[in-house]
């Protein structure tokens, strides 16, 4: 089995997967990026593909999927307000730009 196939991955670990990786486009991340963090994390959750043989089954951790939220919530808690409120500006300014780019090319 050459690496990267996924043969070897339930119907679930794949629907996870895809679901995952739709959260990191979203994100802005590239394709394949995206997809390799979908499948990192799919692998840490349950320890990679289906295992053969009576009692391989383990408990799910899904840990990994909750990660980044709490990462990116303890980086905004240590900023000061005038901080945040400067980052929310610029956020702003560029979905403007990016609105008024977007209708211009359509």
């Amino acid at each position: 089995m050459p690496r990267g196939d996924k043969s070897k991955y339930t119907d679930k670990q794949k629907r996870q997967a895809v679901h995952i990786e739709e959260g990191y486009r979203q994100q802005g991340v590239s394709r394949d990026e995206a997809e390799a963090r979908a499948w990192a994390t799919v692998n840490k959750m349950t320890g990679g593909g289906k295992k053969s043989g009576s009692g391989r089954g383990k408990a799910v951790d899904t840990s990994p999927a909750r990660k980044g939220g709490r990462a990116g919530g303890a980086a905004s808690a240590s900023r000061t307000a005038a901080e945040r409120s400067a980052s929310a500006k610029k956020a702003a300014q560029t979905r403007a730009r990016n609105a008024a780019a977007r209708k211009a090319g359509a």
